[in-house]
């Protein structure tokens, strides 16, 4: 439907487009034939007149014709000499006009109806004589007319000719965008993997077959997120339901009860992965600041890390997400320290940097990117608070990276407030 209207609208603007320039071709024509046609008649009646003029002269006296048996010629030409028609026969429509221009004593023309005047005066020693033609101007006006009727039909024609054209190159044009998006769509809902990849774009449809690869690798990458998602939430709400129930099962057979402090710690354990994970959901709509100071010491809740903070250290994520990645990473921390566990954090530009440090082996240097992977894990432990460390991070605008410098040490850069 959007692709019909912008058709429609490609179409309607190339036929305006066209009327208006066949309206100011018309125009132009009309007025350059206008005046082409009128010389032509001025020409015609000054040839007219040097012809009549010619033969003007004065024989003993009185000024006479020498040559003009024409009776059409006395129709379309006048001859007055002192005042008087010496030669021609005016019709009575004219007499007034004529004898005007006769009477005026220079050159000059003037439109009677459809007829063009022109007065020329003859240079006669002691006579005024003034030689007057006449042109019909129906011919040329006709010659006018039939040229504007026939820029119009031409005009007319070249607009749905226009638009005919424009329909057919728009529609072949956008056939070609419908199946690529219909190509795009399908490989999105069955072959992510494949891509139009037309290389360097050169022109327009190159540009949308770049934009269309992207947005079928961010549904990919959407998909393999949400996948990975989904196999982390397994994981963690899988081992605390593992342990209540290996325990039940024992009790069962023992005959015991069950201990409450191990239903407790497994249930508070649940309850922290599923918060956790909610947080991770939310955390790239969760926009907001929070002191620094302030998260840390929640993150740290009574456990034994040494703290080394500015005095002033606000970043721009709520304390929750603040929370939701430090407390994973101090957590990893204590795992794996022999003695020791600090945070300190430092201000760079319009970054926070915390750094979260233990004296345990560290990690790695080949190490460094797999440690946020669901599944790896370097001791006692799940492997799975790294990566949902990661995912907080990636949805709240926050950079994540492990060190190895021969002791458990990861950064975390947050945005300064």
């Amino acid at each position: 439907m959007a692709l019909t209207r912008f058709r429609r609208r490609v179409v309607a603007l190339t036929v305006l487009i066209a009327t208006v320039v066949v309206a100011i071709l018309v125009v132009v024509s009309h007025v350059l034939l206008s005046r082409v046609t009128d010389t032509d008649a001025h020409d015609l009646a000054r040839t007219r007149a040097e012809a009549v003029a010619a033969n003007v002269t004065a024989v003993g006296g009185p000024v006479v014709l020498t040559e003009n048996n024409s009776e059409a010629l006395d129709e379309v030409a006048w001859v007055y000499a002192d005042g008087r028609l010496i030669d021609g026969n005016v019709p009575g429509s004219m007499v007034e006009r004529v004898e005007a221009l006769a009477g005026s004593g220079r050159s000059q023309t003037a439109t009677v109806a459809h007829y063009l005047l022109y007065a020329r005066e003859v240079p006669l020693d002691g006579h005024h004589v003034m030689v007057i033609v006449r042109v019909d101007l129906t011919p040329y006006e006709t010659s006018e007319q039939h040229s504007l009727t026939l820029s119009l039909v031409l005009g007319g024609l070249a607009i749905l000719l226009a638009g005919g054209v424009a329909h057919l190159v728009v529609r072949r044009a956008l056939r070609v965008v419908h199946e690529m998006a219909a190509l795009a769509d399908d490989w999105g809902h069955h072959e992510l993997g494949r891509r139009f990849n037309l290389g360097v774009p050169r022109d327009e449809f190159g540009e949308l077959g770049q934009t269309l690869d992207r947005l079928l690798e961010r549904v990919d990458n959407a998909l393999a997120d949400e996948r990975r998602l989904t196999d982390e939430i397994a994981h963690e709400l899988r081992t605390p339901l593992t342990v209540l129930r290996g325990e039940a099962q024992l009790a069962q057979l023992s005959g015991e009860p069950v201990g409450p402090a191990v239903v407790l710690s497994e249930v508070d354990r649940l309850n922290a992965a599923i918060t956790t994970l909610l947080r991770a959901a939310r955390a790239r709509t969760d926009a907001g600041r929070c002191e620094l100071r302030s998260a840390a010491r929640q993150a740290i809740a009574g456990r034994a890390v040494e703290v080394a903070f500015p005095s002033k250290a606000d970043v721009a994520v709520s304390a929750d997400v603040a929370v939701s990645l430090l407390s994973p990473l101090l957590d990893n921390g204590l795992r794996h320290a022999r003695s020791r566990v600090w945070i300190t954090a430092r201000i760079h530009g319009e970054k926070v940097v915390v750094d979260v440090l233990d004296d345990g082996p560290g990690i790695e240097p080949g190490e460094v990117d797999r440690v946020f992977e669901s599944g790896v894990t370097g001791g006692d432990g799940y492997g799975l608070g790294l990566p949902v460390v990661r995912r907080i991070a990636a949805s709240a605008g926050v950079e994540i990276r492990a060190i190895a410098d021969g002791r458990g040490h990861v950064e975390v850069t947050l945005p300064a407030a």
